[in-house]
């Protein structure tokens, strides 16, 4: 069909669309950086254009499901069309309230429907998308659909139900299979039914896993040392999935930045806004303001977001972080080598030993103030080694951000970022360099809402913020 795009989509994304556009239930396997959320927004439009759907539901993590509202749709979404975007929140507010019934309104509006993933696993979540699917003629469709692996969790029971709801369903994934071929399993049959040709997991598994039989003790169990027919399951895939890698994008940009959102926790929120409040004193009480206090300030308060902070009388606090758990999300969208950039050894340590503890010892190296200066060349040779199991490059960029050649990384993820702007310029270049073939892919992992948004923005725009915040106003940044 005609179709008027709001940006010329590249080459793979117009592959993708015409492949799957007007498909009841498609598979978008591309890689984070990609721009499967374009072809996702050109296909609910050219559906809604068509008469075919007249609503979509999209259900993310927590971290990307508000960048749908502030960022995708705003940018990718036709003029022509006029669009109801309405965010979940387990808030009972006034306003909330409100805003969600906007969307049982009758009207010729294309009502678009946001909610994270977690929301269900609630009774109230669910209740509300079930009966959002029951009066619309929806698209459905699961971004980042490895939250919904695991056969057992509640959310990926629900959203199976609910895809027999929507005559549309998408999945979009940056990697289908993170660590076997049976997280296929539930994303697909949230597609369809049968879709894989086997009336159960347990066929599937039979079919697709080399299964031995073990013994310890009185106990014996099934144990999966490997996998088979893997090419008929590709072919069994292929008719409705797309499929695209970073280094087949020519006409992507070299690099691509990604933002990931997180809320504080309520202990952080509190942490926070004592925090603030002793810097506004602080500064408020110092009579000529200079920059290095503002920096000091500023720091404190990025430390909150990352979950720790040094009191007043000298003692140490943490409280929990969503952070982490967003890294380990966003992991599970990439394949290959990664760099982890964190501003504080605190960062550091709590980044390895979640990675250690999900992805094995051998898999993480650590580059930071402490790491021996003969040691240091070893660990580059490790992770440049394409055979050798260390993926994980987890560093401070003052330490690690300058000389060294880092390649055989395709992505790059800033846990903290410091307020130096030649510190993060540098340190992304260490995978951006001569040598590399591929394109790069930074995501930024930021607490809403805190100093953190603004000192990303400042860093992607170029700007030293050393010398932007007395020209700025030092209570922009704090409050």
């Amino acid at each position: 069909m005609r179709y008027k795009f709001k940006f010329k989509p590249y080459e793979h994304q117009l592959k993708a669309l015409e492949k799957s556009w007007d498909k009841p239930y498609f598979a978008l396997f591309m890689d984070m950086g990609t721009g499967k959320s374009k072809v996702l927004i050109d296909t609910i439009a050219m559906l809604y254009d068509k008469g075919e759907i007249d609503s979509a539901l999209i259900i993310a993590p927590k971290g990307v499901y508000r960048n749908w509202e502030r960022k995708e749709l705003p940018t990718h979404l036709p003029d022509h069309i006029t669009a109801n975007i309405v965010t979940w929140s387990p808030e009972q507010t006034q306003k909330k309230k409100k805003e969600l019934d906007t969307l049982r309104q009758v009207t010729d509006d294309l009502q678009i429907f946001l909610m994270n993933v977690e929301a269900l696993s609630t009774k109230r979540g669910l209740e509300f998308a079930d009966k959002f699917l029951f009066t619309h003629r929806a698209m459905l469709a699961v971004d980042e659909s490895t939250t919904i692996k695991s056969r057992t969790a509640q959310r990926t029971k629900n959203l199976i139900k609910l895809g027999k709801k929507a005559p549309y369903r998408r999945i979009l994934t940056g990697s289908p299979v993170t660590k076997s071929p049976l997280d296929l399993f539930t994303q697909c049959e949230f597609l369809e039914n049968y879709i894989l040709k086997q009336s159960s997991f347990w066929t599937f598994q039979n079919r697709y896993a080399k299964m031995v039989r073990r013994t310890m003790g009185a106990h014996s169990f099934n144990q999966i040392v490997g996998y088979q027919n893997l090419s008929e399951l590709n072919d069994i895939i292929e008719p409705f999935s797309f499929r695209v890698r970073k280094e087949d994008c020519l006409d992507l940009p070299d690099k691509v930045y990604t933002k990931r959102s997180v809320e504080l926790t309520p202990e952080q929120k509190k942490l926070y806004e004592q925090m603030r409040r002793n810097a506004l004193a602080i500064i408020e009480g110092e009579g000529l303001v200079s920059a290095p206090t503002v920096l000091t300030q500023i720091l404190r308060l990025q430390q909150v977001c990352s979950g720790f902070a040094k009191l007043e009388d000298g003692r140490m606090v943490t409280v929990p972080s969503n952070k982490l758990k967003e890294m380990m999300s966003a992991l599970e969208e990439v394949d290959g080598k990664v760099i982890i950039w964190g501003n504080f050894t605190h960062d550091l340590q709590l980044i390895r030993n979640e990675l250690v503890k999900e992805y094995g010892e051998e898999t993480v190296e650590m580059f930071y103030g402490e790491t021996p200066g003969e040691e240091r060349q070893l660990i580059v040779e490790r992770f440049q080694d394409p055979q050798n199991p260390v993926r994980f490059f987890v560093g401070q960029p003052r330490t690690g951000g300058y000389g060294l050649t880092l390649t055989e990384a395709q992505t790059v993820i800033y846990y903290s970022n410091g307020y130096d702007l030649e510190v993060r310029l540098q340190s992304e270049d260490r995978a951006h360099r001569i040598g590399q073939t591929n394109k790069v892919t930074y995501i930024d992992i930021v607490a809403e809402g805190t100093v953190d948004e603004k000192v990303l923005v400042a860093l992607r725009n170029k700007i030293d913020i050393s010398s932007q915040v007395l020209a700025e106003g030092h209570k922009n940044w704090i409050i």
